[in-house]
């Protein structure tokens, strides 16, 4: 039987990712979990679900660009402490490596192994937070995580972020293949 519990967010674990801006010339960056897939066709857009008070909504708002790059597990303490600390008063610029994509104003962290650069599609105005929609112009990747031209996880190691358990968590093994396995289901 299942038991009532509130009304918890129970979508996690969702990807960490490290949002790239440029934040009155210099270059920020600030670990978001909430992420989401809107369109996974032409235009591919994502959305950035940030609280008002980050710094880097600023730049966001003035270069209309940013970037989204996905760490491996092994980055856990630089992704840990870019959500730590406030561009506002901390110098996040050398934290990572970065570089500049054909949008030239969303930077990128050179030593992950996944990166998107975005142009701003829209934002929506929440009481307490901006989601940010992005068109995603450009994917990078290193030539280590791919598997016939494609993003393999296995090789990313992705970190995972858990807000109920305040824990960043690991990829396991693949458990059957999308739009496949369910053709096994059987009417009773």
């Amino acid at each position: 039987m299942k038991k009532k519990i509130g009304n918890q967010n129970v979508l996690y674990p969702m990807p960490v990712t490290i949002v790239g801006t440029l934040v009155n010339g210099k270059v920020n960056f600030l670990n978001v979990a909430h992420v989401g897939i809107l369109n996974a066709g032409a235009p591919h857009l994502i959305s950035l679900g940030m609280g008002k008070r980050h710094h880097s909504n600023i730049g966001i708002r003035e270069k209309k660009t940013f970037s989204v790059n996905i760490l491996s597990q092994n980055q856990i303490v630089e992704a840990d402490y870019v959500g730590l600390v406030t561009g506002s008063t901390t110098d996040k610029s050398g934290v990572f490596e970065t570089f500049f994509g054909e949008l030239k104003t969303a930077p990128l962290i050179q030593n992950c192994p996944v990166s998107m650069e975005c142009r701003l599609h829209d934002i929506n105005e929440l009481k307490t937070h901006d989601v940010f929609i992005g068109e995603i112009m450009a994917t990078y990747a290193e030539d280590a995580v791919l598997t016939g031209g494609k993003v393999d996880l296995s090789k990313v190691k992705p970190l995972l972020f858990d807000m109920s358990s305040m824990k960043y968590w690991s990829l396991g093994q693949p458990v059957g293949d999308c739009w496949n396995v369910g053709k096994q289901y059987k009417k009773s």
